[in-house]
């Protein structure tokens, strides 16, 4: 269910967050009962400011009121990606190919549910990390989360 609706969230929302000329990083749903959060990261080549999510989170507030997919009260929340940018599909891992991430499994791999290593890129439907000098493959449908590591 959550990837359903995380998914149906970006396709909805990518429109209106490219009016504004950003990209729409990653969508997160918590759905905690009466404390549902809606997380919304976008980015744009000179950075993100406070006005660009203020000006995304109102044009995005009003596609939400529209479609109306999340059922109840909710809180949005537009940022930044940050340092530890998310990592969101297949362009994603191209893109930062050669950094440091941490990935998420959503169900353990070989006894192991969480990776850090060096991003190697994609092979077919496989992430590929190096992690203590092998490399190591995740299936991309598996990967629950991923981050940047940021270089500090």
């Amino acid at each position: 269910m959550g990837l359903e609706i995380t998914a149906r969230l970006r396709r909805m929302l990518e429109p209106a967050v490219a009016l504004h000329g950003c990209e729409l990083v990653a969508v997160e749903y918590f759905p905690q009962g009466s404390n549902q959060t809606l997380r919304v990261y976008i980015d744009k080549q000179d950075g993100v400011t406070v006005d660009d999510c203020e000006r995304v989170s109102h044009q995005i507030s009003g596609v939400l009121d529209v479609e109306d997919p999340i059922a109840g009260h909710y809180l949005l929340e537009v940022s930044s990606p940050g340092l530890d940018r998310p990592l969101d599909g297949t362009r994603d891992f191209e893109r930062f190919r050669g950094r440091e991430v941490r990935l998420r499994l959503h169900a353990p791999l070989n006894g192991q549910r969480n990776f850090k290593g060096l991003l190697m890129g994609v092979r077919g439907e496989q992430v590929v990390l190096e992690v203590d000098g092998r490399e190591i493959e995740l299936p991309l449908r598996d990967i629950d989360r991923a981050r940047l590591v940021p270089d500090i």
